[in-house]
């Protein structure tokens, strides 16, 4: 029999299991498949900004070789600037500011483990390659890497345990 309190159980499972289906779904990450590729931005956003940037461009050149009203080709030409630079820096303020956050969580990681901070001489480049290592190869890939000075393909090769991350835009 389903009562109120059953129902409520049941329906907590099945909100949880909605909540991770993303995740249950993806696929073991591993070297030859950790890149993501944003789709909706380069598929959507990105050929609309340039596509829009090249008719403007050639709406204006068009108007002044028959001698017309350039100040609103210009205009259309301007906004079509605008949302190119508007798409360029969304792109990028998103991934500078997951960058910053990797750096964070990588160096909360390694003070765990190892009770200090990273090493400064790290780049940014090793530091995001080294967030796919698992916490028992971790320590010794950093250390590694800084006494090499390992490339971020080079560090994603060496690790043998590989923590994926979903979460990359």
């Amino acid at each position: 029999m389903i009562g109120p309190s059953n129902l409520a159980q049941n329906l907590s499972i099945v909100a949880l299991t909605l909540s991770l289906e993303p995740y249950l779904t993806m696929k073991q990450q591993h070297y030859h498949n950790h890149k993501q590729v944003p789709k909706d931005f380069f598929l959507g956003w990105a050929p609309f900004a340039l596509l829009f940037l090249l008719i403007s461009t050639a709406n204006l050149v068009r108007v002044i070789l028959i001698h017309g009203d350039w100040i609103s080709a210009l205009s259309v030409l301007g906004c079509s600037i605008c949302v190119s630079w508007l798409a360029w820096f969304a792109r990028s303020f998103s991934i500078k500011v997951q960058d910053r956050a990797i750096r964070a969580e990588e160096n909360l990681r390694f003070y765990v483990l190892k009770g200090k901070l990273l090493p400064k001489k790290l780049r940014l480049s090793q530091i995001i390659a080294l967030r796919f290592a698992s916490d028992d190869e971790f320590a010794e890939l950093v250390e590694r890497a800084e006494r090499e000075d390992l490339r971020s393909e080079e560090i994603k090769k060496l690790i043998r345990n590989w923590k994926g991350d979903h979460h990359r835009v």
